[in-house]
């Protein structure tokens, strides 16, 4: 099995964790390359961090999942967090997350099985449990749908107007053509900074809600009995 290896982003996370209040600068990386645990541990003794600090730190990355994310004109248009579990949900515990997801999101959502995958969805707020090797991966992502309507409208209405000012400049056309222009282009650039300026603090909320339904699946997990089984019915 190829050993887990971090990112330079996932690197500063866990060093942050595992030093808490002292600060450590990791050196950067090459792209396309990461630290192993051991490498990691390795630079904590360096500067005093026990090793077993490290672990714990990078076992807590983990179970708060990957982000990702897309964007649009660089801005954060679609969110989203993969979390792997090293179990299996049982219903009780699926049926949790789904309240959980509800309170979390104020969404009551439709809730769907196929074979062995289960789903929640509110519009474009997804939540899927899909199975693997280890357990269950729950996967959360969503899409400011109307931020992207708002602001593909935008530079519709901005190509429009470039189109119609130069046609009309050709053709000789009577009038005013540049005032058309311009009448259209000030509502392409309203509807494109409308529907852009509310991304950032959005995309913010929903990371901050999709870490917090991924720090409780990692609470509940290690709240279970040793007795209990690890998973049910997918």
């Amino acid at each position: 099995m190829t050993e887990r290896r971090f990112t330079e982003a996932e690197v500063a996370a866990i060093f942050e964790r595992a030093a808490q209040s002292q600060q450590t600068t990791p050196h950067p990386l090459p792209p396309g390359e990461g630290m192993t645990l051991a490498d990691l541990q390795e630079i904590g003794r360096e500067v005093g961090i026990p090793g077993e600090l490290v672990a714990r730190a990078a076992k807590s990355l983990d179970e708060g999942g990957r982000e990702a994310s897309r964007r649009f004109l660089g801005l954060p248009l679609g969110v989203g967090r993969t979390i792997d579990l090293d179990r299996r949900l049982s219903d009780d515990e699926w049926d949790r997350l789904v309240v959980d997801l509800r309170e979390t999101f104020d969404a009551r959502g439709t809730v769907r099985s196929e074979g062995s995958f289960r789903q929640w969805t509110n519009g474009n707020l997804q939540a899927l449990l899909e199975p693997t090797a280890r357990g269950h991966r729950v996967r959360l992502r969503t899409l400011n749908g109307s931020s992207r309507s708002l602001m593909t409208m935008g530079l519709g209405m901005l190509g429009i107007s470039a189109v119609f000012l130069v046609s009309s400049t050709v053709a000789g056309a009577q009038g005013n053509p540049t005032a058309v222009a311009g009448l259209l282009s000030t509502i392409g650039l309203s509807m494109l900074g409308l529907g852009a300026v509310r991304l950032p603090s959005w995309a913010r909320l929903r990371r901050a809600q999709m870490e917090g339904v991924a720090a409780r699946l990692a609470r509940a997990a290690q709240l279970l009995p040793p007795e209990a089984p690890s998973g049910g019915q997918a």
